[in-house]
């Protein structure tokens, strides 16, 4: 399999940011890490080898970059309001530079989708919502769709407006909403078991439902939990069944 990695000096987050790139061609999935973890977690925990007959096929390009969460969400040191920073410049670093870099490595209508589990879950859906101009779907697995749930009790404007939950409730502007409804790949799994929050799924389903938003909800059993296993079946699965 072909594997690229490179980094370039990030503007948005003033930092040098490594992208592994996994493939040749197809639609591109862009890899959101779980919670601390780097670019290269989802290939240590072989999700990149359960994915592999995708894309030695051609119908994916697998691209995966490093989480943000150790320097905002996650930093128990940081003041909560600087970590909201952090997160917009995350967000502005993937719509801003990745998702050119994607262009630019596939071609200009090449479909782009956000993929994450667990935290990665989130920021995978918040990164679609926020730009479904760029980013054409997500796939979230195993993951929480309100924000609060790793604020540690901090609200403030900039928390609502990254809380998917939240905003999606209200959100009016017919802008967004089109676009988002114009996606066929809104999905949202998880399993029922140790440390899964099937009902956070459920929820978030209902709220994109209540807004005329398709989605793809999927809950599996009492036996399927929060962990690698777990997702090297579903992101197969779905990749397979689902597109």
């Amino acid at each position: 399999m072909v594997k690229e990695i490179t980094s370039w000096y990030s503007p948005a987050l003033q930092e040098e940011m490594p992208i592994a790139v996994y493939g040749y061609f197809g639609f591109a999935v862009l890899l959101i890490p779980t919670a601390a973890a780097d670019f290269l977690e989802y290939e240590r925990f072989q999700l990149i080898e359960a994915l592999s007959p995708f894309i030695y096929a051609g119908k994916i390009k697998v691209f995966s970059i490093n989480s943000m969460n150790k320097q905002s969400w996650m930093n128990n040191e940081m003041e909560p309001a600087h970590k909201a920073i952090r997160q917009n410049q995350f967000n502005e670093y993937v719509h801003n530079e990745v998702v050119p870099y994607i262009r630019n490595h596939t071609s200009a209508n090449t479909h782009i989708f956000t993929c994450g589990a667990s935290f990665g879950a989130l920021h995978a859906m918040n990164l679609f919502l926020k730009r479904p101009d760029i980013i054409n779907g997500a796939i979230s697995m195993s993951g929480v769709y309100d924000l609060t749930e790793y604020t540690k009790g901090y609200w403030d404007e900039q928390v609502y407006y990254n809380s998917p939950i939240h905003y999606i409730l209200n959100l009016a502007d017919h802008w967004y909403l089109d676009k988002i409804k114009a996606s066929h790949h809104i999905h949202i799994y998880s399993g029922a078991g140790t440390h899964e929050d099937p009902e956070s799924g459920k929820r978030f389903s209902k709220v994109l439902w209540d807004k005329g938003i398709w989605n793809d909800l999927e809950i599996w059993g009492p036996d399927v939990v929060h962990d690698w296993p777990t997702w090297r079946n579903m992101l197969p699965y779905i990749i397979e069944n689902k597109f």
